[in-house]
């Protein structure tokens, strides 16, 4: 038995792809005021770190690293012509986010133990 093939309106991906530019430029917007805060934060607050910041700095980098890839799928996706390419390209996102995340888990991973170490009291001699 063939799979139904099923054609996605030219007009709903037109409206799809509209509301996929005004989401991202609204995260585009969210993310530089977060940014702006961060460094502000960072300029003001003495007992931060630099490890900690770095930290920071990197969390959010993969925050936008992994958003940015949504939106590409997402746009992606309104560009699909059928229900099989739309699950084609989420079966590749997902193989391609699992990936990236186990490495941004071990980078931050990392970061945090040599931060928790930096700021363990020396012993005394």
């Amino acid at each position: 038995m063939q799979p139904t093939h099923f054609e996605i309106p030219e007009q709903m991906r037109e409206v799809a792809d509209k509301s996929v530019d005004q989401a991202r430029q609204a995260f585009d917007q969210f993310l530089a005021a977060t940014q702006k805060a961060l460094s502000t934060a960072e300029g003001s607050a003495k007992t931060v770190s630099e490890g900690a910041a770095d930290l920071s700095r990197q969390s959010l980098a993969y925050v936008e690293e992994n958003v940015t890839a949504s939106f590409d799928l997402a746009r992606r996706m309104v560009q699909a012509r059928t229900v099989q390419e739309i699950a084609a390209l989420q079966q590749e996102f997902l193989r391609q986010q699992m990936k990236a995340m186990t490495e941004q888990g071990r980078t931050l991973g990392e970061m945090a133990g040599r931060l928790a170490a930096e700021s363990q009291p020396k012993p005394r001699k």
